[in-house]
């Protein structure tokens, strides 16, 4: 993975004491590696936008500088452009939310909206709620503002309801600032929060007068089963975070929140201290790429790509990956979670799987202490069905390296755990 070149930093003693604990992005630090030609990548959630019509992009791009003129080179609104948050309203109402423009902020993406709730919420040492293991990338926005953050564990139907109501009566009232989900397809582990536990969740934050930030990514992205709900169909409290960049294009940075008006008021002071406002060109294009009805086709095409390439990895795991692994089957959305025993480091592998051609993120980046170490997050979206199944091939002859070295110390009479040599390179 290259050795880094040590560079002094004599301005170390004048940053502030919050990015201590930041942490780099596990994704980003292999982009590198990930961009070789000969690296099947399975660590970045990349949306398939080679399958967005380029001649669809083009025109929407085209006609929002042909019919806004330099409007769409100006400085805009706080909030967005009416125009593209009257596409979030066609939007959120066709899934049973039904909110006006003033309950809309636009923002550069669901990641600003993240890092805008931690602003709004979050002082030094506050507890917050998030599900174990949860999206790094919100880990990230959130540890800039030095909570205490609480992971409850899931299962295959998410969020363990009867720990988190353990969790609250043990911190008591107003013991946390907010609860934090990804209901659809969770990122990383694939589960999603059933109906029933929807509705436990939205109980038990009612009964300790706690806000939800309900991040909702990949709801659109379903591959089998019902449609559920979203937690602000039920609840006009939810704070909502949405985005175009898993149905359209990540590279224009456009989210959304919905919340609450005095909540709202709150982001749009964050925001305008963050940016100002967004970019009008990449709201007005994004309005005459919806505007065109043949989005919901692309949309079908992408959905039904991504399920054949969960369908290839599941296959693919149950073919090649040792008996002692255990993963997660998403009915739609972008990962898979992979469990290994407890004695194997999946950080410390990385690299040997690297050099054998095949990324992906350790589960340790998905939780704020450490945990998850025997644990991986595989991303299908990007990959094609063959190339699945080439670099799972590859990832389980490295773990079974791994485990045959385990086995020997068994056979010896030694059990090792995680910090023991089978968790290090032979």
């Amino acid at each position: 993975m290259g050795t880094a070149r040590v560079v002094f930093d004599k301005w170390r003693d004048r940053y502030a004491q919050r990015m201590a604990d930041v942490r780099s992005s596990a994704v980003r630090d292999l982009f590198a590696a990930a961009t070789r030609p000969d690296m099947i990548s399975f660590s970045g959630g990349m949306p398939e936008i080679r399958r967005v019509p380029n001649d669809a992009v083009i025109a929407a791009a085209t006609a929002a500088l042909r019919e806004t003129g330099l409007e769409a080179l100006q400085y805009g609104s706080s909030e967005g452009r009416p125009q593209v948050r009257s596409v979030v309203v066609d939007l959120m109402a066709e899934v049973g939310v039904r909110v006006k423009l003033d309950d809309i902020v636009i923002t550069a993406g669901a990641q600003q909206a993240l890092d805008l709730v931690a602003k709004i919420f979050i002082d030094p040492g506050d507890t917050i709620i998030c599900e174990g293991p949860t999206y790094l990338g919100a880990l990230q926005a959130f540890s800039a503002y030095q909570p205490n953050v609480v992971c409850v564990p899931m299962d295959e139907n998410g969020m363990r309801m009867d720990l988190l109501a353990a969790e609250l009566e043990r911190l008591g009232p107003r013991g946390a600032k907010f609860i934090y989900t990804i209901p659809n397809f969770q990122n990383p582990a694939g589960v999603t929060l059933t109906p029933p536990r929807r509705r436990e969740l939205l109980e038990l934050a009612r009964a300790y007068d706690i806000p939800v930030i309900e991040d909702d990514p990949y709801g659109r992205l379903r591959f089998e089963g019902g449609h559920a709900l979203p937690l602000r169909a039920l609840d006009d409290e939810v704070i909502y975070l949405g985005t175009f960049s898993k149905i359209f294009a990540p590279g224009l940075r456009l989210g959304w929140v919905i919340a609450p008006r005095p909540i709202l008021a709150r982001f749009l002071l964050a925001k305008q201290a963050a940016d100002l406002c967004g970019s009008a060109y990449a709201q007005t294009t994004a309005e005459r790429y919806f505007a065109d009805p043949r989005w919901r086709k692309t949309l079908q095409d992408l959905t039904r790509a991504y399920g054949e390439r969960r369908d290839a990895m599941i296959e693919s795991l149950a073919e090649h990956f040792p008996a002692e692994a255990r993963w997660t089957v998403p009915a739609g959305g972008f990962f898979v979670w992979v469990e290994m025993p407890s004695f194997l480091d999946c950080k410390s592998i990385l690299a040997e799987a690297v050099e054998r051609g095949v990324t992906y993120v350790p589960g340790d980046a998905f939780y704020p202490d450490g945990r998850g170490r025997n644990c991986m997050r595989l991303a299908f979206c990007y990959v094609e069905p063959e190339k699945i199944h080439e670099g799972i091939r590859r990832l389980a002859e490295v773990l079974e390296d791994r485990l045959e070295l385990y086995r020997a110390f068994q056979a010896a009479g030694v059990l090792p755990g995680a910090s023991d040599p089978v968790s290090e390179r032979g």
